[in-house]
C-alpha cells in the first residue's frame, strides 16, 4: 500500500511557492489576526463601560427614597442617554475606522501580491526561454562543427 503524501519535495520549486503563496497567505493572516484583536479590544472596552454606566444607574436607582430623590434620577436619565448615544456613535466611528484600514492594507497586500507573482512568472518564462534556446545553440555549433 503506497502512501499519497509520499512525494520528493525537490520537483517543487519551494522559494516560487513561498513567494506566490505562503508568504502572502502569512501576510494576510496576520493582517487578519490584527484587526481581529483590535475589534476584540474595542468591542470589550465598548461593553465595559456600557456595563459600567448601567451599573452606575442601578446604584442610583437603588439610592432613591422620596419624590425628589426619583424626579432627580429621571433627570440624570436624560444625561446619561445622550453620553451613551454619543459614546456609541464613537465606538461606531471606530468599527468604521477599523473596518477601512482592514480593507486598505488587504488590496494593497493583494496588490503587491499579484505583482510579484507577474513578475516570478516572467522571470519564469524567461529562464524557461532560455533553457529551450540553449540546446538549439548547442545543436547549432555542433552541426558547424561536423
Amino acid at each position: 500500500m503506497s502512501n499519497a503524501f509520499a512525494f520528493d519535495t525537490k520537483q517543487f520549486d519551494t522559494a516560487q511557492l513561498e513567494s506566490v503563496f505562503f508568504a502572502p497567505a502569512r501576510a494576510f493572516t496576520a493582517l487578519s489576526i490584527d484587526y481581529t484583536e483590535k475589534l476584540v479590544n474595542a468591542q470589550l472596552e465598548a461593553a465595559k463601560a456600557y456595563s459600567d454606566t448601567t451599573l452606575a444607574q442601578l446604584r442610583s436607582l437603588s439610592e432613591v427614597k422620596d419624590a425628589e430623590g426619583l424626579k432627580s434620577y429621571l433627570e440624570g436619565q436624560q444625561a446619561v442617554a445622550k453620553d451613551l448615544t454619543e459614546r456609541l456613535k464613537g465606538d461606531a466611528g471606530k468599527v468604521v475606522a477599523l473596518q477601512q484600514d482592514f480593507v486598505q492594507q488587504s488590496q494593497k497586500l493583494t496588490e503587491d501580491s499579484v505583482k510579484q507573482a507577474q513578475q516570478g512568472l516572467k522571470s519564469a518564462s524567461e529562464s524557461e526561454t532560455e533553457t529551450a534556446s540553449a540546446p538549439k545553440s548547442v545543436k547549432e555549433t555542433a552541426s558547424k562543427a561536423k
